[in-house]
């Protein structure tokens, strides 16, 4: 047997596991029914330790790989082990974009059933669950088929369940319709926070995609400063001739190759991109043509950007409040401001309504999302501090992103835990699924 070494996308807390590929469900379903500790797992893009099992069985997703033919209506059934680049590749071409992207493509469609993802457009089109229309599931007590009509609470406690209630095998997707690959795209420049929010609350449900860049190392009248765009997809009768193509995402052309040393992206060098960052955009902007990969996900454009954060690798942190619960949002931000800790990438977004997942993360309101470099003595305590100010606004963190978040604090940001564990128990009555995040957050399983 072969241990190894899994670490989430912060790459804070690796742990050994041994990781298995089946490719068949009967493989699949042997390995629940006897092993006594297993999580699934993608390609790796959940920040933290969820998709990680110190001494257990990591199953690897992507045995299940196969994309059928695409339905005249746009309906497809993929495997869970396939990515989003990988169904965009099949999609796009034919006319039809993923529904709900988060802002990597390089993540597997049975990750975006457990962590529930969500995009630039949850204010218009929800999260990802709102656009499955079934899934095949492997349990430790058998497998199944599960909808909004089959076995609801399964399915709902699947979607953002963080893969403790079975192993997705494939789902059936209903994916959105596009006539080019272009997006257009508005911006605005805000000199603070308060003029940003208002625009954001005044605006976005013009919009299909809305996001804002926050630079959280400004202080004083231009705390908060930041860049917000939206847009919405082209139609090629708009555009010139030529430039309504349906060309999939090209893959990454640069790469970190290497580990930056400790303290590359400290407060200094972060106050200086933020500078120039800010400073690059235009005051106002309207109509520009990007491309699906520019808008969406930028990042991709660079291969093992996380090696950027140095050898302790970063935490994500990313909470969501009401939409009556915008204050918090400027107190974090303030109290992040005011610590001095730097913060590569901060982005704000608005979220519509929630879906009935006990452990989905969206609810009707505002999402903040913080990259932060671990190593700063005073992060810990931050972090905690930025806890107690959601829990007290009635929000939650996400923990598809989360590396260090209490146990007793779990409950007042999930207060649906008990239906969760209820369905758990149901399928998985020995608790043979399970994870890092899991066993630190106290949600069950050996």
């Amino acid at each position: 047997m072969t241990r190894v070494a899994l670490a989430g996308w912060g790459r804070t807390a690796p742990s050994m596991a041994e990781v298995l590929t089946p490719t068949r469900e009967d493989e699949l379903a042997e390995l629940l029914a006897t092993r006594p500790a297993l999580i699934a797992r993608g390609l790796g893009r959940s920040y933290g330790d969820a998709a990680q099992l110190g001494g257990g069985v990591v199953i690897d997703n992507r045995g299940f790989a196969d994309v059928g033919p695409i339905s005249p209506a746009g309906v497809v059934t993929a495997g869970a082990g396939v990515s989003i680049d990988q169904l965009l590749e099949a999609s796009l071409p034919r006319g039809w974009f993923v529904p709900v992207t988060p802002g990597t493509r390089q993540v597997s469609l049975g990750g975006a059933v457990a962590s529930d993802v969500h995009g630039k457009n949850h204010h218009r089109d929800g999260s990802f669950a709102a656009h499955v229309l079934s899934m095949h599931l492997v349990t430790p007590t058998g497998a199944r088929t599960v909808s909004r009509r089959e076995d609801p609470d399964l399915f709902w406690a699947t979607m953002g369940g963080m893969g403790l209630t079975g192993v997705v095998t494939a789902l059936t997707l209903q994916l959105l319709a596009v006539s080019s690959d272009r997006v257009r795209v508005d911006t605005d420049r805000f000199d603070d926070l308060d003029a940003v929010m208002a625009a954001m609350a005044d605006g976005d449900d013009a919009y299909r995609y809305s996001v804002a860049w926050v630079d959280c190392m400004t202080r004083g009248s231009h705390m908060g400063r930041a860049i917000l765009t939206r847009g919405d997809h082209a139609d090629a009768a708009d555009l010139d001739p030529g430039a309504a193509t349906l060309a999939a995402p090209r893959p990454a052309r640069l790469a970190v190759p290497l580990t930056a040393p400790p303290g590359l992206l400290n407060p200094l060098s972060i106050r200086l991109f933020n500078e120039a960052w800010f400073r690059s955009a235009p005051r106002q902007r309207r109509g520009e043509l990007a491309t699906l990969s520019s808008f969406f996900h930028p990042l991709d454009g660079v291969r093992d950007w996380n090696r950027l954060y140095g050898p302790h690798g970063f935490v994500q942190y990313q909470f969501c409040v009401p939409a009556t619960e915008g204050q918090c949002v400027v107190d974090a931000i303030t109290r992040l401001s005011s610590s001095r800790l730097p913060s590569f990438l901060a982005v704000l977004k608005r979220f519509g309504p929630g879906d009935p997942g006990p452990l989905s993360f969206p609810m009707s309101g505002w999402t903040l999302a913080l990259d932060l470099p671990v190593g700063p003595p005073t992060l810990g305590s931050v972090l905690d501090e930025l806890d107690e100010l959601v829990v007290a606004a009635g929000g939650r963190v996400y923990l598809a992103k989360d590396a260090r978040l209490a146990p007793e604090r779990l409950a007042a940001m999930y207060p649906r835990l008990d239906d969760f564990a209820a369905v758990r128990a149901r399928v998985d009555p020995e608790g043979r699924l399970t994870s890092d995040l899991a066993r630190r957050l106290n949600l069950g399983g050996r």
